[in-house]
């Protein structure tokens, strides 16, 4: 993999462009969204079939701030807050449950925030309880459900009551373990107790431990993020996920915090890329796509080998075959072919569950392109690969007819070596795999009228 790191080639396609975690992304999300045709894209699941969900639940507390953070989150010490959520949120679960057939499985199921991990022990039993009243959980090895955590919130017995409830995967976030760059984002958290914690979720049966860093932050060097890089490939976690920070201090307050020169400049962050791809290659750390990383026998890595492998709202995953529906304040649920997204304040979403509404805010209900445009960019984005003659028979297409302005568009990138195009199959070469999000963009219909500045940098 380290070979396949063309920095300057790179450095030429460094453009703001989606993550297409989505298609079309959430800039095409409607106010004026249908929000029957999420009640019935519910409804149709399950009906002759076993329907498998993945589900997830927004946690959006916090204790503390962290400087770099534009999640939706909000932060308080006062625990009241959390507990009239709850109420809410299991009202919320049960106005889904009511659209669901009986067959339907939780086969993922992922608690976000925020800090999951600022709700107390009961707060969780009385989650799960209600969680095993609307849906049905799985007890078996077939299950994955995962929480993110705030090493700095729980402790050894923490992580055994969380395995007790039945969770079996952990992320937790580290970010940086240079004391400098620690203070400098309002985040101090020791290496020794980040250990403790991954060692009490091995200890305690979860069978994989997934961790976060975010290279381009306040005061990082190469030198500085290697550093932290080999203290964590040392605590062996299972996947990487290795963020860009993108400084938007005029959007996100918090940043504010933040001296702007103290950010690295777009050469210093690029060579902090480099670093990340080069270290973790090293380490035997095999390159998914996009920002994350997994060991060789991890079933991220299997799942990209056997054509598995999705990307949705969450990342990458390894459930293809879930839809998502996806619960709590600003929470976005992918549902056969609808996208909705909960309101994105706890006064509109408390209003809306209090009025025995789905807190949904906006949508889209894909058309027969979109549904055409996305599974060409689920394939570039997860497979590295498009077979022509696959997608044509499947799709009742010709696809050089249908795609044929995109296709005129790839010559650039096949100059480029990013990709080959045969008669019969697109092919993402490894150096290209770093620049996918540019390829896919070829695809997108709505990005022409899009606004540029409202995308992340590419890199």
């Amino acid at each position: 993999m380290s070979t396949h790191f063309d920095a300057e080639l790179i450095r030429r396609h460094d453009i703001n462009g989606p993550r297409y975690t989505s298609y079309p992304t959430a800039l095409q999300f409607d106010e004026h969204f249908d929000r029957e045709a999420y009640v019935t894209a519910l409804s149709k699941l399950g009906h002759g079939v076993r329907a498998p969900i993945s589900l997830y639940m927004h946690v959006p507390f916090c204790d503390t701030i962290c400087y770099y953070c534009a999640c939706n989150k909000i932060i308080t010490n006062n625990r009241a807050h959390a507990e009239a959520y709850l109420g809410r949120l299991i009202r919320e679960m049960s106005l889904h449950r009511d659209h669901l057939a009986d067959n339907h499985a939780i086969e993922q199921l992922h608690f976000g925030g925020g800090t999951p991990t600022y709700l107390t022990n009961a707060q969780f039993e009385q989650v799960f309880e209600a969680l095993g009243q609307s849906f049905n959980l799985l007890t078996g090895a077939e299950r994955d459900y995962s929480i993110e955590i705030d090493p700095r919130t729980v402790d050894p017995e923490r992580i055994r009551f969380l395995a007790g409830l039945g969770l079996n995967r952990l992320s937790l976030g580290i970010q940086d373990f240079d004391p400098a760059v620690q203070k400098a984002v309002n985040r101090l958290q020791s290496e020794a107790d980040t250990a403790a914690v991954m060692q009490a979720a091995r200890d305690s049966g979860f069978e994989s431990i997934s961790v976060d860093l975010i290279y381009g932050l306040p005061l990082q060097t190469p030198e500085s993020f290697h550093a932290t890089l080999k203290r964590v490939i040392g605590l062996a976690p299972d996947r990487l996920s290795i963020y860009s920070y993108a400084h938007l201090p005029q959007r996100f307050k918090t940043q504010r915090q933040i001296r702007d020169a103290d950010v690295p400049g777009p050469e210093t962050k690029l060579a902090l890329l480099g670093t990340a791809v080069n270290t973790l290659a090293d380490a035997g750390y095999e390159y998914i796509g996009m920002d994350h990383f997994a060991k060789p026998d991890d079933p991220l890595t299997r799942a990209l080998r056997n054509g598995t492998l999705q990307r949705n709202f969450q990342g990458y995953t390894t459930h293809r075959q879930c839809d998502l529906v996806a619960l709590g304040v600003s929470a976005i649920s992918s549902v056969d072919g609808v996208y909705c997204q909960n309101a994105k304040t706890l006064d509109e979403y408390n209003a809306a569950v209090d009025a025995g509404e789905l807190p949904i805010e906006r949508g889209v209900a894909l058309t027969d392109d979109d549904r055409l445009v996305r599974a060409v960019i689920q394939k570039l984005m997860c497979a590295s690969t498009l077979d022509i003659r696959a997608f044509e028979a499947e799709h009742d297409i010709d696809f050089r007819d249908y795609f044929a302005d995109e296709m005129r568009a790839l010559v650039a990138f096949e100059a480029d070596n990013l990709l080959e195009i045969e008669d019969d199959a697109i092919h993402i070469t490894e150096r290209g795999r770093f620049l996918i999000r540019n390829i896919c963009m070829t695809f997108d219909r709505y990005l022409p009228q899009a606004k540029e500045q409202r995308f992340s940098k590419a890199i």
